[in-house]
């Protein structure tokens, strides 16, 4: 499945990816030669973990690299008083009298612990492009669902509260 990420998405991915090549890389090799230079590797738990460590950011930067070239680049822009991406939303869910809000992203940075919603989540796909003051209903299943009303729409961003997943 392609990403859909933005210019935005895809510097922070590449940042990652420089630094994975030129430091960790680099470090890890470090660590391979250190624990070989022990001796029997047979016994050498060492030179298995070093390796391991190796491998594991080789992966990571095969799997960046393979994101950023399937990517389906999107835009984050959105009319002044409507959702769009990076807009920080509140809503009010009638059923339990309650108010929630939430930042909308891409799927890559989606963190519903965090308060980050992705725009591929039924939620998500339900506000995206919608207004304050609409009632929205979110379809979760076969015919299930329920009710949401747009509060507020913050469109200031901020990149500090978005490291996630190291990017």
């Amino acid at each position: 499945m392609r990403e859909r990420l933005t210019k935005n998405d895809i510097r922070k991915i590449e940042e990652e990816l420089e630094y994975r090549k030129l430091v960790v890389r680099r470090e890890a090799i470090e660590a391979v030669k250190e624990a070989r230079s022990h001796g029997d590797l047979s016994e050498n738990f060492e030179y298995y973990a070093a390796k391991q460590d190796k491998n594991k950011n080789e992966s990571r930067i095969r799997y960046l690299e393979r994101m950023i070239r399937t990517a389906e680049v999107i835009s984050d822009e959105s009319g002044e008083d409507e959702v769009g991406l990076n807009n920080t939303v509140t809503l009010y869910f009638e059923e339990e009298d309650e108010e929630e809000t939430y930042k909308l992203v891409t799927s890559i940075r989606g963190n519903s612990l965090k308060g980050m919603i992705s725009t591929e989540s039924p939620l998500g796909k339900a506000i995206l492009g919608r207004k304050i003051g609409e009632k929205v209903w979110v379809k979760i299943g076969g015919q299930g669902g329920y009710e949401v009303v747009i509060r507020a729409i913050d469109k200031s961003s901020s990149d500090a509260e978005d490291k996630i997943r190291g990017f």
